[in-house]
């Protein structure tokens, strides 16, 4: 998947536009041909007893641009849930129960957290109808580390979540981006139990550069998730600009 060096911000005031649904079971266009059976009678290839009958929705003719993009973080700090949240078609998740043998090589995180991302997961959304941007959720443990950069290649930049609760688990994901020399922003997971902290403070806690972009989000919400996304699109703009 290639990510376009050229991305249109018209329109991009956090509507998320949806494409006519077809009910078909890939979310590929499938081609259609018709052969003759033993009885001379048409018919088509596709097994019909297979289709799923889930809406699909497929990218509309209207969109001119399209951008791979990671989102990135330690784990529990809400990549899954930003990524379902926001995706206009079904996402892909790669969630698998937390066993006792991989806690004794990850970081320790709460109780409530009994799932995590073992590959990757997948979503897209569509901004203005013209720029779509493919999702791409890394997994949030070290020993994945190879994975992780194999989705960033391709990548035209990064949505780096960070939870206050733990700053300190969130270095090596900001860190794993600046080695890859990944344009990336900063959004804070307001969690329920979350402190509030200064933009300075949070600014200095994760070492940032002053332009880079830092927001706040919750990603359970859509708007929210749909607004930190617009804010890292308008910041890889202006880094293609400055580049140009």
């Amino acid at each position: 998947m290639r990510a376009s060096s050229e991305i249109s911000m018209a329109g991009t005031d956090g509507t998320t536009q949806t494409n006519p649904t077809a009910r078909r079971g890939d979310a590929d266009r499938t081609t259609r041909t018709d052969h003759t059976n033993e009885t001379g009678e048409t018919g088509d290839t596709d097994d019909m007893d297979d289709m799923d009958d889930t809406p699909v929705m497929y990218v509309q003719s209207s969109v001119a641009g399209a951008a791979k993009i990671l989102v990135v973080g330690p784990m529990g700090v809400g990549k899954t849930t930003l990524i379902g949240t926001v995706s206009e078609i079904k996402p892909l998740s790669t969630e698998a129960t937390m066993s006792q043998a991989g806690a004794r090589l990850d970081t320790k995180v709460r109780p409530s957290k009994t799932t995590t991302t073992v590959a990757l997961d997948f979503g897209r959304i569509t901004l203005g109808g013209e720029l779509v941007l493919y999702l791409f959720g890394t997994p949030g443990q070290q020993r994945f580390l190879p994975a992780w950069k194999d989705l960033a290649r391709g990548a035209l930049g990064a949505l780096a979540l960070v939870d206050t609760r733990d700053l300190e688990a969130s270095f090596d994901a900001i860190g794993h981006l600046e080695d890859l020399d990944v344009p990336f922003s900063v959004a804070v997971n307001a969690f329920p139990d979350s402190k509030p902290h200064s933009e300075d403070d949070l600014r200095s806690a994760l070492d940032l550069l002053p332009h880079t972009p830092l927001v706040i989000c919750d990603a359970r919400e859509h708007q929210s998730s749909v607004k930190a996304l617009i804010s890292l699109v308008s910041h890889l703009i202006e880094t293609l600009t400055e580049a140009s």
